[in-house]
C-alpha cells in the first residue's frame, strides 16, 4: 500500500478497530435515493435556493395543500415550481393540513370531503398534476380516530369508522382524478394490528393505497424498523398483495437533524430496504429539515445528502458491527461497474474502523485501487460547512482473496465519512493535507455564572443536538464567562470555530480574551433559539504551548457548545474531483493515472456536461482553475467563459453552494480547483442611503446594518426603492442584496417556528420584474445576503425594489459583481 491514511496510532483509537464489511458481490438493486426528502422542507418558491436543492436529487417531499391553514407557508403548488425545476420527484399532499388546529378540528366528513374536492381538483389540473400523491389522513391513530386504544371493542369501533371514511375519501379522490395516487394509512408509527386489518379491508374493498405510509419518530426505529418492514411484507404475502411501495413520510428526531453521523444511520436503513423517507418537521419550514443554512448555504448534513445523491449503480450489502441498533456505526455502499467506482458512506460511532471490501472485481478494478477518504462534520443546524476535506488518498492493494481494507482512525460519531474507490493508475495521488486541529467542549472548561445543560440524548430525542450532548448556558450575567485551556503545537495563526446559540432576539456579542488580554469582539448572528446551534469562524494568533481562551459576556446572551482550533493553512483551497461530478451525456472515465486528486479524469466530448458543487464562504471573487488536457467552457449564474488548462479564471461566487458546469469539445478533466476568501475588488456597491425612495419607503438608522442604515416601509403598497449602478461593461452580474426581516405568523404549534418569507419584485433596467423570496433572518437586525443573477448594460442601470401585494424585506445594501471578471 502506498500513499497516506489516517495514523493507526491515534490516541483515541481502541485496541481493536470496529469492522464494517462491504460485500461487493451482493447487490441490493439500483440506487433509489429515497431517503433524502423532508416534511415542509420547502417553504416558498426559491426557499431553499435552487443551488442547494438541485444537487440533492430529492425523490419526494411532503407539503400542505395550497391555501391550507395548518402552517403559514409550504403550500404544495407554490413550492412545486422550484421543486420540479430542480429535478424533484413527487410531492405528498397532506390533505388534513387544510385545517388550522393541531390536533385537527373535526367538522365532520361532509365538510372534509368538500375540502378534499377543492384540493384534488386544483392539484390535478396543474401541469404536474400526475406528480402529486394524496395522503387523506395524517396520524389517524391519534387524530379523529384514536386507533391506538387498547380495549379491543373500542378499537374495532374506531377502526371501522376509519375504514369507512378511508373508503369514502379514497373513492372521492379517484372520482375527481381517476389516475390519482393515494397514500396511507399514515399512522404515527408502525402497528401490526392496524396494518394487518387495514390491508385486508383495503384489498377486499378495492381501495388499496398506491403507497404504504407510516412514521418512524422514535430513536428505537433505528433498531426496530427492519422488523416493521419485514412484518409488513409478510402481511402482504399472506393476503396475496404484491409488494406496495413504502414511504416513511416522517422520520428522525431533533437530535438527528443536521447531524451527519446520526442521519447516515437512518439513510442506510431506508436505502437498504428501498423505501422513500422524509425527515420530520420539528422546527421551521424551508431548510430541508435542518440541512440548509439560511437560504442556500450547506451545513454538514447537506454534504452527507450530496454524497448520497452521488451514489450510482447498485447498492451492495453492508454488514455493520451491530445491525439494527441505536446510535452505532452504520453505512451504505454502491458499486457502479460502468463508471468503475465504489462509494461507501458511514458514520455514527467514535474511534477506529476498518472498512473491509470483499469480492472487489479484478476485471473492473485490477489489482489495486485508489482510496479517497473525506469527512463531513457536524457544523450545527445553522452553521456553514465548506466542501468536506479529504482526509486521505492512498493506493490500496487488492488481496488474492479479492478483499481490500481501508483503515480509518479517530472517527467522530457526529460526523459522516465517504470512501471512494477507483482503479489505481500510474503514479501516486497527492497526499491529503490535514492541518492540526483540536476540539474543546464548553462543559469541560471552567464555567463562571453559567449552567451545564444536557440535550439530544436517546431519552431526550426531541432535544436539540449538542456536541457531547451538553452545552453551557445561559451566559447572561455580567460575570458570565467560559475559560478554555488549549494547547497548540506551533507559533502561528489558528482558525477558531465556535459552536454557539443566540436566541436573544437580535445580534449578540462576546469578548474573546487570550490569556486574560482582550483579543477581539465576537459577533453572533441570531439563531432560531439558544439551542439551535450556529457556527462562528474567526482567526487568532497563538504562540506554541498552553493558553487560556476566554469567551466572556458582551451584548445580550449566548450559549456555548464547543470550540475547534485548526492550524491556518493560508488561502482556502478545494479540489473538486471531476470523476465525482454530476454528468449528462455519455462522458467516459480514464483511470490511467492516479496523480492529483487520485480519481483519474472525466473525459468530456460534444454533448457531455459535468456539474460541480462549489462552496464559497462569502459573496465575492474566487480563483477557479481547471486541471485538464484541453480548454473547456465554464457556465456559472447564466454566464459562460472559456478556461484553458491550469490557467486561473476570476469568477464571482455567492455565499454557499454554486453550481459550475463544464463542457468541452474533447477534454480529460481531473478537477476543478477553487481558492480564495471572496474578494470584493471590482464589486459595485450601493448603501441604502444612496437609493431614491418613493411611496412611504424610508431610511432607518440601524447600527447592525451594513452602512449604518436600512430601507424600511418597502412594499405593501406604493413603497419602492431605486438604486442606480454604473457598470463598466455590459454582461451577466450577480445582484447581492443585504436584507433583514423577522415576519412570523404563529399558527399555534408550540414545536414549530412559523417564520414567513417576504418577497420583492426586482426590476433591472427595462427587464421584466422578477419576484424573489427572502427567508426570515431570525431577527429584524440580522442582515443576510441573497444573490440574484441579472444582466446589466454598460453605463447607468436602475435597480428597483417593490412589492404591491405585501411587505418587502428591509434592505441595507446592494452589490453587483460581474460573474466572469477575467484572469486572476
Amino acid at each position: 500500500m502506498s500513499g497516506t491514511l489516517p495514523p493507526a496510532d491515534s490516541p483515541a483509537a481502541p485496541a481493536v478497530p470496529q469492522r464494517l464489511t462491504v460485500e461487493l458481490a451482493l447487490s441490493e438493486g439500483p440506487v433509489l435515493l429515497g431517503a433524502n426528502g423532508a416534511l415542509y422542507g420547502l417553504s416558498d418558491d426559491g426557499v431553499p435556493g435552487d443551488a442547494v436543492l438541485e444537487p440533492l436529487k430529492i425523490t419526494s417531499i411532503s407539503q400542505k395543500p395550497e391555501g391550507g391553514a395548518q402552517h403559514p407557508n409550504g403550500d404544495a403548488l407554490s413550492v412545486s415550481r422550484s421543486f420540479f425545476r430542480n429535478g424533484g420527484g413527487e410531492i405528498n399532499v397532506l390533505l388534513q393540513d387544510v385545517f388550522a388546529r393541531w390536533p385537527y378540528e373535526d367538522p365532520g366528513l361532509d365538510e372534509y370531503l368538500a375540502r378534499v374536492d377543492d384540493v384534488v381538483t386544483q392539484a390535478s389540473a396543474d401541469p404536474n398534476g400526475d406528480r402529486f400523491v394524496y395522503v387523506p389522513f395524517n396520524e389517524p391513530d391519534q387524530i379523529w380516530y384514536d386507533l391506538g386504544v387498547e380495549d379491543r371493542q373500542r378499537y374495532e369501533a374506531n377502526r371501522d369508522r376509519f375504514f369507512d371514511d378511508w373508503r369514502t375519501v379514497y373513492r372521492r379522490i379517484r372520482a375527481i382524478d381517476p389516475a390519482a395516487r393515494i397514500a396511507g394509512p399514515n399512522e404515527t408509527g408502525y402497528h401490526h394490528r392496524l396494518m394487518a386489518d387495514f390491508l385486508a379491508f383495503a384489498r377486499r374493498e378495492d381501495v388499496l393505497p398506491h403507497i404504504l405510509t407510516w412514521h418512524e419518530l422514535s430513536p428505537d426505529a433505528l433498531r426496530d424498523f427492519q422488523g416493521h418492514i419485514d412484518d409488513c411484507r409478510s402481511i402482504e404475502r399472506r393476503l396475496g398483495i404484491a409488494p406496495l411501495r413504502i414511504s416513511i413520510d416522517e422520520y428522525a428526531n431533533r437530535r438527528d437533524q443536521s447531524v451527519p453521523g446520526q442521519l447516515v444511520q437512518w439513510v442506510s436503513l431506508f436505502e437498504r430496504n428501498k423505501v422513500h423517507a422524509n425527515q420530520a418537521y420539528w422546527d421551521a419550514a424551508g431548510d430541508l429539515s435542518g440541512v440548509v443554512v439560511r437560504g442556500g448555504v450547506p451545513n454538514g448534513a447537506w454534504w452527507l445528502f450530496r454524497w448520497y445523491a452521488g451514489l450510482t449503480g447498485d447498492t451492495v450489502r453492508v454488514a455493520p458491527p451491530r445491525a439494527d441498533a441505536v446510535d452505532t456505526l452504520q453505512g451504505l455502499a454502491s458499486l457502479d461497474v460502468s463508471r468503475r467506482q465504489v462509494q461507501v458512506l458511514l458514520g455514527g460511532s467514535d474511534g477506529d474502523v476498518d472498512v473491509v471490501l470483499r469480492d472487489v472485481p479484478r476485471s473492473v478494478f485490477g489489482r489495486a485501487v485508489t482510496a479517497i477518504v473525506a469527512g463531513a462534520a457536524w457544523s450545527g443546524y445553522e452553521g456553514p460547512h465548506a466542501a468536506p476535506p479529504v482526509l486521505a488518498r492512498a493506493i490500496v492493494d487488492v488481496a488474492d482473496d479479492g478483499s481490500a481494507t481501508v483503515p480509518l482512525r479517530g472517527l467522530h460519531r457526529m460526523s459522516a465519512y465517504r470512501i471512494v474507490l477507483t482503479p489505481a493508475g500510474t503514479g501516486v495521488p497527492a497526499p491529503a493535507r490535514v492541518p492540526w486541529s483540536a476540539s474543546y467542549e464548553a462543559e469541560d472548561a471552567v464555567v463562571t455564572a453559567g449552567e451545564v445543560r444536557t440535550h439530544g440524548t436517546v431519552s431526550d430525542a426531541n432535544g436539540y443536538a449538542a456536541s457531547g450532548t451538553r452545552d453551557v448556558g445561559p451566559l447572561g450575567t455580567p460575570d458570565s464567562r467560559v475559560d478554555f485551556t488549549v494547547t497548540v503545537p506551533a507559533d502561528g495563526r489558528y482558525d477558531l470555530a465556535i459552536l454557539y446559540g443566540n436566541g436573544s432576539g437580535g445580534p449578540a456579542t462576546q469578548r474573546l480574551l487570550v490569556d486574560g488580554a482582550e483579543a477581539a469582539t465576537v459577533p453572533y448572528p441570531s439563531t432560531q433559539n439558544d439551542a439551535h446551534r450556529g457556527r462562528k469562524d474567526l482567526g487568532v494568533e497563538l504562540a506554541a504551548g498552553a493558553h487560556v481562551l476566554t469567551l466572556a459576556k458582551g451584548d445580550a446572551e449566548v450559549t456555548l457548545d464547543r470550540i475547534d482550533l485548526t492550524a491556518s493553512t493560508g488561502v482556502p483551497t478545494a479540489a473538486y474531483e471531476a470523476a465525482l461530478a454530476d454528468i449528462t451525456g455519455q462522458p467516459s472515465y480514464d483511470y490511467s493515472s492516479s496523480t492529483g486528486v487520485g480519481t483519474g479524469a472525466l473525459v468530456l466530448r460534444e454533448g457531455d456536461r459535468a456539474v460541480f458543487d462549489v462552496y464559497a464562504p462569502r459573496d465575492g471573487y474566487y480563483t477557479v482553475i481547471v486541471r485538464g488536457s484541453a480548454p473547456v467552457r465554464l457556465a456559472l449564474h447564466g454566464a459562460w467563459t472559456t478556461a484553458a488548462p491550469d490557467r486561473p479564471s476570476r469568477l464571482y461566487l455567492v455565499a454557499g453552494n454554486n453550481r459550475v458546469a463544464v463542457t468541452a469539445r474533447k477534454a480529460a478533466v481531473r478537477s476543478l480547483d477553487v481558492s480564495g476568501t471572496g474578494s470584493t475588488d471590482g464589486v459595485l456597491s450601493c448603501d441604502a442611503a444612496s437609493a431614491v425612495l418613493r411611496g412611504g419607503a424610508k431610511l432607518v438608522a440601524d447600527a447592525h446594518a451594513p452602512g449604518g442604515s436600512h430601507i424600511g416601509g418597502l412594499g405593501g403598497g406604493p413603497g419602492t426603492a431605486e438604486f442606480t449602478v454604473r457598470a463598466p461593461a455590459s454582461g451577466r452580474h450577480v445582484l447581492v442584496v443585504h436584507y433583514a426581516h423577522d415576519e412570523r405568523r404563529d399558527n399555534g404549534h408550540a414545536y414549530n417556528t412559523d417564520i414567513v418569507s417576504r418577497t420583492a419584485d426586482i426590476t433591472v433596467g427595462a427587464a421584466t420584474p422578477r419576484r424573489v423570496a427572502f427567508k426570515n433572518t431570525w431577527s429584524a437586525h440580522d442582515f443576510w445576503t441573497l444573490g440574484v443573477p441579472v444582466d446589466l448594460e454598460q453605463g447607468a442601470n436602475s435597480v428597483v425594489f417593490a412589492n404591491a401585494t405585501g411587505p418587502a424585506p428591509d434592505i441595507a445594501r446592494v452589490e453587483l459583481g460581474r460573474v466572469v471578471a477575467g484572469a486572476s
